[in-house]
């Protein structure tokens, strides 16, 4: 860090005795004094689903599980748990690798800019995976994160969502889903309009769906646009296909209407079996007595 940081120093130093002594144009950042990478220095970037962003306001104190999203493959967050504490919010992310050395909840530059005392060193857990701790603003809309490569000893831009879809039930004061007993539905079968959203976008689910209640508990028939997938996960509770041929087609309990639930399905068509993780949103205005 301190090689780096020096190379910084000593490339601005040379450009302003340079321009200083016999007026030339300052000259342009080198590998040899560049701390911050440019798109030439990284891979693609993923595409990730923002919306609008939800406070620590709504949110019960405690800490919870949460999926993140990462804009960059090589910034692999294998875990998070969010704590929400006396109105803020921080995030313990264990990586799925060991490449960086700091994290700056801000820019490349803001980072290379900054004094070291304000970077984010990691802490190792018993598995000896790097473990960051971050403040958090704000939920479902992108955040600057930048690391510190230990190999290249550059700053890299990253943008983090922190998706309250995956959080508990009861992390929310008031829950943003309308329940069975919230719409006074009787027991009985109904078909509902159904929205997926997540993985590539090629997939889809039949809708309207099939949803059957049944002692104030719902209960709905999934059916995807293809044979490829062999399992579905609700709050990590595995269900299987309840049929054998044609599109997979799963029966899974649903917690409320009207927001996003956040589901996985496992798939076979890539050369792996391959966990996606989606959310399908059950609109109530649409609710039907079956024919």
């Amino acid at each position: 860090m301190k090689k780096a940081l020096s190379l910084f120093l000593a490339g601005l130093m040379v450009a302003s005795l340079s321009a200083c002594g016999n007026n030339a144009e300052p000259q342009p950042a080198t590998d040899e004094n560049k701390t911050v990478a440019d798109q030439s220095d990284m891979a693609a970037p993923q595409e990730i689903e923002e919306s609008t962003p939800v406070y620590a306001d709504v949110l019960n104190d405690g800490t919870y599980d949460i999926t993140v999203e990462s804009s960059s493959s090589m910034f692999n967050i294998e875990a998070c748990q969010l704590t929400v504490a006396d109105g803020k919010m921080t995030a313990a992310m264990t990586m799925g690798g060991t490449g960086y050395l700091y994290v700056f909840p801000g820019t490349g530059e803001e980072a290379a800019a900054a004094s070291e005392d304000q970077y984010i060193s990691f802490e190792e857990n018993d598995a000896g995976q790097h473990v960051f701790t971050i403040p958090v603003e704000y939920l479902d809309k992108g955040v600057d994160c930048a690391a510190f490569s230990k190999n290249k000893e550059m700053w890299y831009d990253r943008t983090l969502v922190f998706q309250s879809v995956s959080l508990p039930q009861q992390a929310w004061k008031e829950s943003p889903l309308k329940t069975v007993a919230d719409l006074s539905l009787a027991d009985g079968t109904y078909q509902v309009a159904v929205t997926l959203e997540g993985g590539s976008g090629r997939a889809s689910v039949t809708s309207p769906a099939k949803l059957v209640i049944a002692d104030g508990k719902a209960t709905a028939t999934i059916e995807w646009s293809s044979s490829n997938y062999d399992y579905m996960k609700v709050d990590d509770v595995q269900y299987d296909p309840v049929n054998t041929e044609g599109n997979s087609t799963f029966e899974i309990p649903i917690t409320g209407f009207d927001a996003p639930i956040a589901v996985v399905a496992d798939t076979t068509a890539m050369s792996t079996p391959h966990e996606i993780d989606y959310t399908l949103t059950f609109d109530s205005a649409s609710l039907e007595p079956a024919s």
